[in-house]
């Protein structure tokens, strides 16, 4: 089992980036941290970071071109905003949680609407890294459902 992490816009700043919000741990040490607990629980990890919301695209498409199933994403600020982002999800048939480090609803009002959101099957929001490692555990314990073209047998 494959689960792909993808980090919006400014998560590259983790540990630098208002640290009374998000701390003072980096990307790398999230990552570190995720991957281990992936491991764990029998999972094998991709990470993806960008600020740019066409890379975060074609990076949803290609893994699921290449059989990725799950997705663990922080959209970021995109998160508020790209309907873009939401169909790509939505359209890749991967298996998503949305997570966010800071609980987007105690933040600016703006913050409280997620156009991705609908096309997760779960948002953990407000949890700090934690938010991640619950999204692996989740998302680990789903079965891959083979498509109908390959569980069909020969005779």
């Amino acid at each position: 089992m494959e689960i792909g992490i993808i980090n919006g816009p400014n998560l590259d700043r983790l540990g630098k980036r208002e640290p009374e919000v998000y701390g003072t741990q980096t990307l790398g040490d999230l990552e570190k941290l995720i991957a281990a607990h992936a491991k764990k629980a029998g999972a094998k990890t991709r990470f993806f970071q960008s600020n740019h919301e066409g890379k975060i695209i074609d990076t949803i498409a290609k893994w699921a071109d290449d059989g990725v199933k799950f997705l663990v994403i922080n959209p970021g600020g995109h998160t508020h905003v790209s309907v873009a982002l939401r169909d790509s999800i939505a359209g890749s048939g991967l298996t998503t949680v949305e997570v966010h480090i800071s609980n987007i609803y105690k933040r600016e009002e703006f913050r409280h609407k997620s156009v991705t959101a609908s096309a997760c099957v779960g948002v953990i929001t407000g949890l700090g890294f934690e938010g991640y490692l619950l999204a692996i555990d989740y998302l680990a314990t789903k079965k891959v459902k083979k498509s109908p073209a390959k569980s069909k047998k020969k005779k």
